[in-house]
């Protein structure tokens, strides 16, 4: 079991006084087996009330309502979390899926229906190109390792690229350019497995980066692969691995794009020129040992 505190704030800073309209928050970790919360604390402002809810994806949502306007809007969370996950490789798959190709049961294919559809379906012909050196129609492969030679070749033949824009790049752009961040490369291998006919959602959360001496943490995206027999399991399209204790899984979702850990807005006078508020976000991980 490994305990870790994950501090993250985000600031940020406008020009003029504004009116700041509900943000809605996602930085709470999904709790289950592998993760158990100890203890968990929103710090914000200006003067705000808390509606916590579930989305359609069970993820931990809260909407936070301004009762001030301001000039600076700061978001701060302190989560300290129990992970279990430490044998991530410690999984059994369903006899009849051990061996790829293999059909879902009807029955789970319903409910995985939305995270078979391919979102960037304009793609499907370039990345059907891309899979060929890893599967071909008519070959039996291992499962496990189909998504492992899929997921390290995105790994170690694509360049990291950290990027403040939001959104993410579309598969061909990826594939095109050699180059993405870590949301880029989950969706890129969410992608790869729909059209392999493979059930794939996207994971917005932390990373525990122990090797890393000037951030000890970051905000971080993977996705997950249903499973028969083993459920949904992670696979990280940046660093080539099988999702462990390292990663904190804050939000899922179909779609890469749905799961920001904070979105809102805000009104400004009608007569002020239009503005871009300033962001600085700093998000730390470590490690508590005593």
């Amino acid at each position: 079991m490994r305990r870790l505190l994950i501090k993250h704030t985000t600031t940020y800073q406008y020009t003029e006084t504004v009116t700041l309209l509900a943000h809605k928050l996602l930085l709470r970790p999904r709790e289950g087996h592998d993760i158990r919360i100890e203890s968990a604390e929103l710090i914000i402002s200006p003067e705000y009330q808390l509606q916590w809810q579930r989305d359609v994806y069970d993820n931990a949502v809260v909407e936070a309502k301004f009762q001030k306007p301001g000039n600076c809007l700061s978001i701060g969370s302190r989560v300290l979390i129990q992970h279990y996950d430490d044998q991530p490789l410690n999984f059994l798959v369903a006899d009849y899926a051990v061996s790829f190709p293999f059909q879902y049961p009807i029955a789970e294919r319903i409910d995985l229906e939305p995270y078979l559809s391919s979102i960037y379906s304009e793609d499907k012909l370039i990345l059907n190109m891309w899979l060929q050196q890893f599967w071909r129609e008519g070959q039996i492969v291992e499962t496990y390792l189909l998504l492992d030679w899929i997921n390290k070749a995105i790994a170690t033949g694509f360049s990291y690229q950290h990027r403040e824009e939001p959104g993410v790049q579309t598969p061909a752009f990826t594939l095109a350019n050699r180059t993405g961040s870590c949301r880029d490369f989950a969706t890129l291998f969410i992608e790869a497995c729909r059209c392999l006919g493979l059930a794939a959602r996207f994971v917005s959360g932390y990373l525990y980066a122990p090797s890393l001496t000037s951030a000890q943490g970051a905000t971080h995206a993977w996705a997950e692969v249903y499973l028969p027999g083993a459920g949904w399991k992670g696979f990280d399209s940046t660093s080539g691995k099988v999702v462990g204790n390292n990663h904190i899984a804050v939000a899922v979702s179909r779609h890469p794009e749905s799961v920001p850990p904070i979105s809102g807005s805000f009104i400004a006078s009608p007569a002020a020129d239009p503005q871009t508020p300033t962001m600085n976000v700093v998000v730390e991980v470590s490690e508590v040992t005593d």
